[in-house]
């Protein structure tokens, strides 16, 4: 089981610092006007720069090559499809069709992906390994669609954001998400909302799947479940909140196992420190086949359970510690419009929950941080005892800073320096930088100044990073 875990960040760790050799640049005003014009010419271990723009009804883009980055720049471009894909009978297939193997993509919008088989997609993933960060997906017929079957891929989505994907001409066969049987899926910090036409807001065959801290809601049109993991394997859906909607399709909120167990076993699903809420008048929150193992601890399961609170059969059921109601009302919400799930002071699931030492191939089901309107996530700080759910309770009189004007950061994307300006007012006294596999990349930078602060990033590569300060951390963009 640590074998496993430590092979796949070393997989990651290497093919998200290997170096590049030659870089691209698509702009609208440059030579490379479209992604379409520079795709044939990239070899391994390139770079693709993609100037901030709208780039409209471009051709399909097939990336062949291996170890490629490709990373919008000066903002964050969006490309929007058009009739050139739609009436692609060819190879139509999305925005992306990544072939290759080991890429990177960070800090792009894709948009608006139609095709003549319905399947549209932002990403269609055909190579083994892929990164997609920062990244949003909007109003695609799939938002990312990873297709067949490919031994030893791994998958990483994080800080991305997935909205209205689906596709009313085939009700039901289209997600926000679809991914088919890979090794594994990390799916982390993401928002991931409102899938149309029946689609999930979130579906993978993967043998292992990591889904943690995320928010995965419906609110506004007719999805599916939140979460499909139809051929079992191994599971850890950890810190997310979960929403179903009135409108939806499917009043099971947590599938896993109910198309075939064709996944090796065992078959274990760990659910733990989720906030999870039916809006629904009706269903069921979690549905399981014949499963070896269902760990169920630390969950805010409210809202109606008409069809059974967990159905199916497991061989193994741990489900101790968990705040099951019928009535929303009881959890204690100090309910906000942003979707954050607070409790207030006298909510029943403050300290009720457990501490759990336990890892799955690596990965701990004790929480380390929490779904984060403003910033995707944030570090979670827990007291003497662990509160149930996905948020822990925090005192008014707690400094707590979550909105964007406790101190802004200037420039994003940066390069070499990193402009701070604080509220006069702040008590902080370090800047920590981490990357996003949480490695603390930056010596401890004392605070100068009340009002402004530049820290030093000029040793930093390309790539996503985190400025913590005190309880605050926000992200940014380093472009080199």
């Amino acid at each position: 089981m640590k074998k496993f875990f430590l092979i796949f960040i070393v997989t990651f760790l290497f093919f998200s610092s290997v170096s590049k050799s030659k870089v691209w640049t698509v702009s609208s005003y440059g030579e490379f006007k479209f992604c379409s014009e520079v795709a044939p010419l990239v070899e391994d271990n390139d770079t693709v720069f993609i100037v901030s723009s709208r780039y409209e009804d471009d051709i399909q883009v097939t990336w062949t090559k291996n170890d490629l980055y490709i990373c919008g720049t000066n903002g964050t471009p969006i490309l929007i499809a058009g009739n050139k894909l739609a009436t692609n009978y060819n190879n139509g297939k999305g925005i992306f069709v990544i072939q290759g193997k080991n890429t990177i993509v960070e800090n792009i919008e894709f948009r608006d992906a139609v095709v003549p088989d319905h399947n549209g997609a932002g990403i269609r993933q055909e190579g083994a390994n892929l990164i997609v960060r920062n990244c949003t997906f909007r109003n695609n017929e799939m938002g990312i669609l990873q297709g067949g079957t490919i031994d030893g891929c791994t998958i990483l989505i994080e800080i991305c954001e997935f909205i209205g994907n689906g596709s009313t001409s085939n009700p039901g066969y289209q997600h926000n998400i679809y991914i088919n049987f890979i090794d594994t899926l990390v799916f982390r910090f993401n928002k991931t909302y409102d899938a149309v036409a029946e689609g999930h807001e979130l579906k993978s065959r993967a043998k292992y799947n990591f889904i943690e801290y995320n928010l995965i809601s419906n609110r506004n049109t007719s999805d599916s479940r939140n979460i499909d993991l139809p051929n079992g394997g191994c599971a850890v859906i950890l810190g997310n909140i979960i929403e179903q909607g009135q409108n939806s399709a499917n009043s099971n909120i947590i599938g896993f196992g109910l198309e075939g167990l064709s996944n090796p076993s065992p078959h274990n699903l760990y659910i733990c420190s989720n906030t999870i809420v039916n809006y629904k008048d009706r269903g069921i929150f979690i549905d399981v086949s014949d499963i070896d193992t269902l760990f169920l601890k630390n969950n805010i399961c409210v809202g109606a359970k008409t069809g059974g609170f967990i159905t199916g059969n497991f061989s193994f059921l741990d489900s101790s510690n968990n705040l099951v109601n019928d009535n929303i009302d009881e959890a204690g919400f100090a309910l906000n419009s942003i979707m954050e799930y607070n409790l207030k002071e006298n909510s029943p699931a403050i300290n009720a929950g457990i501490n759990l030492n336990q890892n799955v191939l690596g990965h701990s089901l004790k929480p380390k941080y929490e779904y984060s309107y403003y910033n995707f996530f944030k570090e979670r700080f827990v007291d003497d005892t662990l509160d149930i759910g996905a948020i822990e309770y925090k005192a008014a009189s707690s400094v707590f800073f979550q909105k964007d004007d406790d101190f802004k950061m200037y420039p994003n994307p940066a390069n070499d320096f990193l402009e701070i300006f604080f509220k006069s007012s702040t008590p902080f006294e370090e800047i920590f930088v981490y990357d996003c596999l949480s490695n603390k990349v930056s010596v401890n930078q004392p605070i100068q100044s009340s009002s402004h602060q530049r820290i030093d990033i000029s040793d930093l590569s390309t790539g996503v990073y985190f400025l913590k300060i005190d309880k605050v951390m926000k992200k940014f963009l380093v472009v080199k």
